[in-house]
């Protein structure tokens, strides 16, 4: 299964990052592939793109009705372009009722270098059958 599906699948997974030495993590509901990567976005209003730019790692978790865990570990790069923002837009067109927009500065792009997947069940054993 691609990580894209399993995302979709989970609906809502969690995004963690950090601020100095305190962790964060909140509830992410959006994800896409764009040119051959995951892509989400943010709002560089809030604090979770503040601390992404201040600290690039990031990793996210998801959970399957098998109680399987999906870890993605990686760094976050800001790719936001027109073209990035009217293919999230398409993708969710929720995003557009919610005011963002091609043309706003405020709308944030970004997918993940250095990614590095755990695909575990609750013991902890790996699994396999996840990719990129």
């Amino acid at each position: 299964m691609k990580v894209i599906e399993y995302l979709h699948n989970a609906k809502v997974f969690y995004a963690a990052t950090t601020d100095g030495d305190q962790p964060h993590v909140r509830p992410i509901g959006f994800v896409m592939e764009f040119e051959g990567q995951l892509a989400f976005y943010t709002d560089n209003r809030k604090k979770m793109c503040k601390q992404l730019k201040a600290n690039p790692k990031t990793e996210f978790c998801a959970l399957d009705s098998k109680m399987n865990t999906l870890r993605i570990t990686g760094e976050a790069k800001f790719i936001t372009s027109p073209e990035s923002k009217k293919a999230a837009l398409e993708a969710m067109p929720m995003l557009a009722k919610a005011g963002y927009s091609v043309e706003d500065d405020v709308f944030e792009i970004y997918t993940l270098e250095n990614v590095s997947l755990s695909y575990a069940n609750m013991a902890g054993k790996q699994l396999d059958g996840i990719e990129l």
